[in-house]
């Protein structure tokens, strides 16, 4: 059970947090010409070795303190909402605390995406003072297996710091479909997330190919059943993942290069993690231009999509601006196994 303290200090810090999220979706609708949210990659590198990522590697140097910083600088001037890491794990950049201030001085929210190892007290205090808003762990199964190592009963013990300490929004992912030994592990991730104190979401696990493989039938209920634990938070609009349990396309505008970026630890531009190579253009050459060439081109992707990230931030712009231009032909990123995560971000 946290402190008094740490419960009025969280409530403080949620209330402030909530009317910037207001004030961030008004100025959304308001303009086009700017990124809802960025995920920016501090390191390749991670600690794990999870089967079905093709997102990192085990030996890749961080990126430098003050070029981030210079990312993160050209970032805000393009009016970004909310700046997130990614890797790879962020937490093994040494400057993460500098950074996470650094984006919290731009006017922008700060976020990440952790596996959670690397928490601990100490870690978590650090995380409240430097300002961090928001933090995702992706928790795959109860006990560790050959695909995945993210495991509740590895990780259950962070999550209870995190829930006697952090300041911070925290969400906790978990996953049904292929490669998943037990869809029903979800269930039990999903009412421990809630249990205590956080938002719970559940993703689908599709194929390196991007084909949308139904679930089945007790995959589909299992599905139904963690989506709805997590009601409360925004992530329950999620229609298009109804349509992905069942294999059916979504029609839908996607706005990746726009309201949605991507920028690699290279410091290039892409349209998302699963579609890297296009614009592929330095994130500190990137303009305006680009943001509305974007705003309005079909990618040809989209249909068969699972990077929710990309649709939430599309949502608020779903009625507007037809997509007259098509993408050129995009290199999707080097396939290293036979599944990729759908990530909640």
């Amino acid at each position: 059970m946290p402190s008094l303290r740490t419960r009025l200090r969280r409530s403080l810090v949620a209330v402030h947090r909530r009317v910037r999220e207001y004030r961030m979706l008004a100025n959304g609708i308001r303009s086009t010409s700017h990124p809802v949210l960025a995920h920016i990659i501090p390191t390749r590198r991670c600690n794990l070795s999870c089967t079905y990522c093709n997102e990192y590697d085990d030996f890749s140097k961080p990126v430098p303190t003050e070029e981030m910083k210079r990312r993160i600088d050209h970032l805000a001037r393009l009016g970004t909402s909310i700046i997130s890491f990614s890797g790879g794990e962020p937490l093994l950049h040494p400057d993460l605390d500098i950074l996470i201030r650094h984006i919290r001085s731009t006017g922008a929210m700060a976020g990440m995406i952790t596996n959670g190892y690397l928490l601990n007290v100490e870690r978590i205090q650090r995380l409240n003072d430097a300002g961090l808003d928001h933090m995702q762990i992706s928790i795959d199964n109860i006990k560790p297996d050959d695909v995945s190592k993210k495991s509740l009963k590895t990780l259950d013990v962070r999550l209870q710091m995190l829930s006697e300490h952090a300041e911070f929004h925290v969400n906790i992912n978990s996953v049904v479909g292929g490669g998943i030994h037990d869809p029903h592990d979800a269930i039990a991730v999903a009412k421990r997330a809630v249990e205590l104190g956080f938002t719970s979401t559940v993703g689908i696990i599709h194929d390196s190919d991007g084909q949308l493989q139904p679930l089945s039938e007790d995959e589909q209920h299992i599905f139904l059943q963690v989506r709805d634990m997590g009601k409360k938070n925004y992530a329950r609009l999620n229609y298009f993942q109804d349509n992905i349990a069942h294999g059916i396309e979504n029609k839908w505008k996607c706005r990746a290069g726009a309201r949605y970026l991507y920028v690699c630890e290279d410091g290039l531009v892409h349209y998302c993690s699963q579609q890297r190579g296009y614009p592929g253009k330095p994130i500190g050459e990137y303009t305006k231009d680009d943001i509305r060439r974007e705003f309005i081109t079909e990618k040809g992707c989209a249909p068969r999509c699972t990077v929710a990230c990309v649709h939430y931030t599309s949502y608020m712009d779903f009625w507007r601006a037809p997509q007259t231009l098509a993408a050129p032909p995009q290199t999707a990123p080097d396939k290293k196994n036979d599944l990729v995560q759908l990530q909640i971000r």
